[in-house]
C-alpha cells in the first residue's frame, strides 16, 4: 500500500532536524481537566479493557454532545462506538458496509485513508473534485458521479485539506442524491469544533431524511489536541452502528480506558471552553500567516488545490515553534 505522506514528512522532518509543519498534530499538551481525568482513571485502577462499544459514560457524553449542539438524538446504548481513533471508526464503517466492486464517493482532495481501505476492500474510489478559491461543492459533479454500483458517500467537512466548510445548501445537495440513490452517507467531522471566522458547521445527519443513513464520525484526539491517544467515535442508526462494531471489536477489540474517561470529561467542558479550541487556533493561524506574507509569500488560508507551487503548513503548534519556523524560512 505504500507509505503515508505524514509517515515521509515526520521521517525526513527527523533527518534534516527541521521543524515539522506538515504533519496536524498539536505540540501543547491539551486541556488541563482532560489530562487530570485519564490520569486520575489510571490511578484508581481503570486501566483494563473497556467494553468493545467503549465505556458508558464516554458513550454517554457523545450522546449528550450530539444532542447538546446539535439537536441529534443518539442512543448512547445503540447509536455509539468508541474506537482506536476516528481512522479506525472509518475503516471499520467502509469494512462493514462496503464490498468489492461497489463504488464510494469522496470530495477530493481528500484524507488518504478513503482511498487506502477502498483499495484494501476492492472497492474503487470516485472522487468528486473541490476547486479553488471558493471549494464549493459542484452537484452536477456530484451527480455524475453516482453509478448503479455506488454504495457510500464519504463526506469531510470541515474539509481535509482544504479547511472548506460546506454550506447548508450543499449539504442539501449531498442529501439529495444520498437519498434519491439509497446510500450511506460517512460523514467526517473530526474537525467540527475547529472552524475559524464566521463559519458554523452543520452535520448532515440534522437534515431531513439523513439521520437514518448517516453515520457520523467524531475524534477526541483532533478536538482535545490530543491525537496520540486514538479516541474517536461512530454515531448513528443503531442498525448501521452495530455493522461498525461487528467489524471494529476484530480490528482493536476497544480503545485504552483512562483515555475514553479523559475525552469523556472533555466533551462535557462548557460551551465556550470548546469554542475556545477553534479561537486559539485561529490566532495561531493568523501569526503564521502574516509572518509568510512578510517573506514576500502569497497564503491561502485554505490552499488552492492543484497549484504545483504550493505548500501546505499546519499552525497547530506553540507560538515559539511557529515562530522560530518563520525565522528558518527567512534565512532561506
Amino acid at each position: 500500500m505504500g507509505t503515508t505522506i505524514f509517515s515521509e514528512m515526520s521521517a525526513l522532518a527527523l533527518k534534516y532536524d527541521a521543524i515539522n509543519l506538515g504533519q496536524g498534530f498539536p505540540d501543547t499538551p491539551g486541556p488541563r481537566e482532560v489530562i487530570d481525568s485519564a490520569v486520575s482513571a489510571m490511578h484508581r485502577g481503570a486501566n483494563q479493557y473497556p467494553p468493545a462499544i467503549g465505556i458508558a459514560s464516554l458513550r454517554t457524553a457523545i450522546a449528550d454532545h450530539q444532542r447538546r449542539f446539535y439537536g441529534l438524538d443518539v442512543d448512547p446504548d445503540l447509536g455509539v462506538v468508541v474506537c482506536s481513533g476516528a481512522s479506525e471508526a472509518l475503516s471499520s464503517a467502509m469494512t462493514a458496509l462496503l464490498v468489492p466492486g461497489d463504488e464510494v464517493i469522496a470530495l477530493e482532495p481528500y484524507y488518504d485513508l478513503y482511498a487506502a481501505t477502498a483499495a484494501l476492500l476492492g472497492a474503487r474510489l470516485v472522487p468528486v473534485r473541490i476547486h479553488a478559491p471558493d471549494y464549493a461543492l459542484d452537484a452536477d459533479a456530484l451527480r455524475a458521479a453516482v453509478t448503479d454500483r455506488t454504495r457510500m458517500i464519504v463526506l469531510n467537512t470541515p474539509h481535509n485539506p482544504t479547511g472548506a466548510v460546506l454550506s447548508p445548501a450543499e449539504l442539501a445537495v449531498v442529501a439529495d442524491v444520498a437519498i434519491s440513490h439509497d446510500l450511506v452517507v460517512l460523514s467526517d467531522e473530526v474537525y467540527e469544533h475547529l472552524v475559524f471566522d464566521d463559519e458554523r458547521h452543520v452535520p448532515i445527519a440534522t437534515l431531513p431524511g439523513m439521520a437514518e443513513r448517516t453515520i457520523t464520525v467524531g475524534s477526541g484526539g483532533k478536538t482535545f489536541s490530543v491525537t496520540g491517544w486514538k479516541i474517536g467515535w461512530a454515531t448513528g442508526p443503531a442498525a448501521l452502528v452495530e455493522r461498525v462494531l461487528g467489524v471494529k471489536q476484530w480490528f482493536s477489540f476497544a480503545a485504552g480506558t483512562p483515555l475514553q474517561h479523559g475525552i469523556a470529561t472533555g466533551l462535557n467542558l462548557p460551551d465556550e471552553r470548546l469554542a475556545q479550541l477553534g479561537t486559539d487556533l485561529a490566532r495561531k493561524r493568523d501569526l503564521l500567516t502574516d509572518g509568510l506574507r512578510d517573506l514576500g509569500l502569497e497564503v491561502f488560508h485554505a490552499s488552492p488545490v492543484g497549484v504545483e507551487t504550493q505548500v501546505r503548513f499546519a499552525c497547530c503548534k506553540r507560538d515559539d515553534v511557529l515562530a522560530d519556523a518563520l525565522l528558518r524560512l527567512r534565512k532561506l
